[in-house]
């Protein structure tokens, strides 16, 4: 007993980024970081194509904002069902960027109409949601379980690097384009999308995990709710979703507030990203040796602290961005990494999906009504609004995340 436990440690001291830089772990990654090029290239100028070049108004744009993700809540029960019926987590993944890729080719021919451009959104969230799951699988799959944090982790810190380089990407096609601006961000958003497509078809190896007949002719929700744990985990994922009103309402009230021009939503962006690449990875280790659930809640202290900053109408753009960029790093690796030890392997996409469908749901209830409240009331009182629900439903969501005695017993 004690030469076994002598020998975890010693594996435990060993190099944690080189365990966890497996094949699909560093090929997924190179996937992310050029789709988050192509989808940060858009993401970064879309406020402003919406709200300036449009004219949306605050709901309008609440409500696009929201459908960006919230449209993802039934397509991730999709894509983890196929992946995990078929055992085909790969090919499911890869229609997702394939979808995602095209939709970017679509954003060229909407014109001026909000609604088509609606549509594109749609589709192109309808493909993140169907790759979503099945790709946090791949992760989960490839490593150790005692690794989870430190693989996601490697893995958004290169997602957010791309996510880095997209703003920067189209800063400088804004620069440079003579006439049609957001045409040649859209184009360079495609070529990007294409990169990453082509990567995941060449490297990214399938981890089918094993198969139960039982299990693998339909999507049971009755083995994922019957573990108390889990079962608690996606009700905090819904509930940390409602605290989540986005990025572009984000930059907005920093545009807002400090009549920002239209080049600064690249550059707020950038800091974010550039914040989260620095963090993700540490952060991750950090979470894999003290426990993920403090991790988690203090990410989204980091975000109260953002809603704080806003609602008061002053504060230094720089702290907001370090803030925003370390939410991001707590939370958008590690609560998969929390989630996928309470799953089964044979529906560890499943799993995933029914967690992050409840939390895309109640993001997209966050930002309709985030867009409502700036509209009809003001954009100080809207921040407010979410400063003070985050007050209230952190706690909440805190006393959730951490296991009782006896699951730390067992």
């Amino acid at each position: 007993m004690y030469l076994t436990d002598l020998a975890r440690g010693a594996r435990l001291t060993g190099s944690g980024l080189r365990r966890v830089a497996t094949g699909n772990v560093v090929a997924l990654g190179v996937v992310s970081l050029f789709t988050d090029i192509s989808s940060e290239m858009v993401t970064a100028v879309l406020p402003a194509y919406l709200v300036l070049g449009l004219h949306l108004s605050m709901a309008q744009y609440g409500a696009l904002d929201g459908l960006y993700t919230g449209v993802t809540a039934f397509t991730r029960l999709i894509g983890g069902y196929l992946a995990d019926r078929f055992r085909q987590r790969k090919l499911v993944a890869f229609i997702g960027y394939a979808m995602s890729a095209v939709a970017k080719v679509g954003l060229l021919f909407t014109g001026n109409a909000p609604a088509a451009v609606g549509v594109v959104i749609a589709a192109d969230r309808t493909g993140k949601g169907i790759r979503t799951a099945p790709r946090d699988a791949l992760i989960a799959l490839s490593v150790d379980e005692r690794d989870l944090g430190q693989a996601f982790g490697l893995h958004r810190a290169m997602d957010s690097f791309g996510a880095f380089l997209g703003p920067l990407a189209a800063l400088g096609l804004l620069a440079l384009a003579v006439s049609d601006a957001y045409d040649a961000v859209f184009v360079g958003s495609a070529c990007a999308a294409a990169i990453g497509l082509l990567v995941m078809a060449l490297f990214v190896r399938n981890r089918p995990g094993p198969a139960q007949p039982e299990t693998i002719h339909a999507f049971r929700i009755r083995p994922l709710l019957g573990r108390r744990p889990f079962r608690r985990l996606c009700a905090v994922a819904a509930l940390l979703g409602l605290v989540t009103v986005g990025d572009g309402f984000v930059y907005l009230v920093l545009a807002n507030r400090d009549d920002l021009p239209v080049t600064a939503f690249p550059l707020l962006a950038i800091g974010t990203s550039l914040t989260f690449v620095v963090l993700a990875i540490p952060l991750g280790r950090l979470a894999d040796r003290v426990g993920r659930w403090p991790i988690v809640v203090a990410g989204y202290g980091c975000l109260l602290g953002v809603y704080l900053i806003l609602s008061l109408g002053r504060g230094p753009i720089v702290l907001v961005v370090l803030l925003y960029g370390a939410f991001y790093a707590a939370t958008d690796g590690v609560l998969p990494a929390l989630a996928a030890p309470l799953i089964p392997d044979d529906l560890k996409t499943s799993g995933l999906a029914l967690m992050q469908t409840g939390q895309a749901l109640a993001y997209f209830a966050s930002s309709v009504i985030f867009g409502v409240l700036w509209q009809y009331v003001g954009v100080q009182v809207a921040c407010l609004a979410a400063a003070i629900t985050a007050a209230i439903l952190l706690p909440v969501s805190a006393l959730l995340l951490r296991p009782d005695r006896s699951e730390q017993a067992g």
